[in-house]
């Protein structure tokens, strides 16, 4: 329990009516879980607003509504205006955790492209250097041994502060998160200041009625993040860091490939090995240390280079930053599966035209004997995507596997149809197998020495979304059954 008084500490508000000393027992945002001297928010959502609810959760012992326009309640409820009810949220669930991002070094990423890999290199280096280091992200939150799986990039205020909490409490020391535009917008990341914040790049992208209007607000909303920071680290190399930079509050340091940035990366070279692809460098500026990552391209090292960064300002050792990123992983981005000494098989994410042209255009530096594309398209999704990605494809790749995503309501043929109709546009080859351990089968029976073979669509993601249901299906276990099918042949 906590007294009202205090959890409005550091928020300005005026009491409409009833008193703030009241004990509460509870914050929330979902009517659904209201109890008796509980305090509610009311935020307005994108279907629902909380104040239509403000009525029915006092019938339920609800004592206190936060509000930002005018509710009719009975005189033994406390209403306290504010101006933005999210803001207020984001404030009160802080003050109610007891401010446990005080107890943890706060990182906070940010960028159009990078986010995911970037903070799993940080968890990586830090924990390799003897930190203890939760994870909030798009594709887990992690605390200790737990892992949550993640629902928005950047969850809602509370959950925020209750997972910085649990962190504190399971004696992690530092705590590195992905901060989307729209949690941004939705001061999802207010009530407290990041110890550090990212910059990775910015691309158009999030742009649409449910999103963004239009771009100058997608980099606004981005650029918010370096005005709740002690030291911002940017990508110098990026034409919109102008933009981002409008308003900052913090110490700002830049990384990239520019002469002018604070820490840059010279004398890039790809590598190659037996099954793997990879990237070395040397860092130059404020440190200076050669690094290898089996990673491939220009992006991994905008990635490492990030992690360095960061790593720096913890005063992480030169042999533990290299030591971290030529061990780190990342589910389902550039994810490499040994299969063979004689070619390369992957997993990634990319799933839509922009992020499978950017790793299509980097895998072919690596001059592959033949670079192997095997994708689907989600289905009840913008059949645009579709032609796209059929286009990418049919011109990047020397061979497109096209096969099933997450069909949902669809019909898999139809989604297939749709994606040959961009293939069409190209002289790129290509077969069709709906099936999609059948088609990874394929990909994997008919690779040649030298090949590049990537599974494009799923990453990270463990399961096939089939007529409102999901199956399990993880790519890492078909590979590992069709390797046992073919050794019992």
């Amino acid at each position: 329990m906590k007294k009202l008084r205090d959890l409005l500490e550091k928020l300005e508000y005026q009491c409409i009516q009833g008193t703030l000393d009241k004990e509460i027992t509870a914050v929330i945002y979902d009517s659904r879980k209201a109890e008796k001297d509980a305090l509610f928010v009311c935020i307005k959502g994108a279907v629902s607003d909380g104040h239509s609810y403000g009525a029915e959760v006092t019938e339920k012992g609800v004592s206190v509504l936060v509000v930002q326009d005018p509710v009719q309640v009975g005189p033994e409820v406390t209403v306290i205006q504010v101006e933005d009810t999210r803001y207020a949220l984001a404030c009160i669930s802080a003050a109610w955790f007891d401010y446990p991002s005080e107890k943890l070094k706060t990182i906070g990423i940010t960028g159009t492209k990078g986010k995911t890999t970037t903070t799993y290199l940080i968890k990586s280096i830090l924990e390799n250097a003897g930190h203890k280091t939760g994870l909030i992200g798009t594709i887990e939150t992690v605390i200790g041994e737990e892992k949550i799986p993640s629902a928005n990039t950047t969850p809602e205020s509370y959950l925020i502060q209750e997972y910085f909490a649990k962190m504190a409490k399971a004696g992690c020391d530092s705590v590195v998160m992905e901060v989307s535009s729209q949690g941004l917008m939705l001061h999802r990341t207010a009530g407290f200041i990041f110890d550090i914040g990212i910059f990775t790049n910015i691309e158009p992208d999030h742009i649409g009625p449910n999103e963004h209007k239009d771009f100058d607000d997608y980099l606004h909303c981005k650029s918010l993040l370096f005005r709740q920071c002690k030291v911002g680290i940017f990508n110098g190399d990026d034409p919109h860091l102008e933009k981002i930079l409008e308003g900052h509050t913090c110490q700002a340091e830049t990384f990239g490939f520019s002469p002018n940035a604070d820490l840059r990366a010279e004398d890039t070279r790809l590598v190659t090995g037996k099954g793997t692809l990879g990237i070395a460098y040397n860092v130059k500026g404020l440190m200076d240390f050669p690094v290898e990552i089996d990673l491939p391209g220009k992006f991994s090292v905008y990635n490492s280079l990030t992690a360095i960064a960061v790593c720096r300002h913890f005063g992480v050792t030169v042999e533990n930053i290299q030591k971290a990123l030529k061990n780190a992983h990342v589910k389902g981005r550039i994810e490499m599966v040994k299969v063979s000494n004689e070619f390369t098989l992957m997993i990634d994410y990319a799933h839509n035209a922009m992020s499978l042209e950017s790793l299509l255009t980097t895998l072919k530096e690596y001059k592959p004997n033949r670079l192997v594309c095997l994708f689907g398209c989600g289905g009840n999704r913008s059949r645009l995507r579709r032609y796209e990605m059929g286009e990418v494809s049919g011109n990047l790749a020397d061979l497109t596997i096209i096969t099933s995503d997450n069909p949902r309501n669809e019909e898999p043929q139809a989604i297939i149809d749709d994606i040959k109709v961009g293939i069409g546009k190209t002289k790129g080859k290509y077969v069709e197998i709906i099936d999609r351990k059948e088609a990874i089968a394929y990909a994997i029976h008919h690779g040649q020495p030298g090949d590049i073979i990537v599974l494009a669509g799923k990453g990270h993601e463990d399961y096939q979304e089939i007529k409102g249901k999901k199956y399990p299906m993880d790519e890492r276990v078909l590979i590992q059954e069709i390797l046992e099918e073919d050794s019992r042949k």
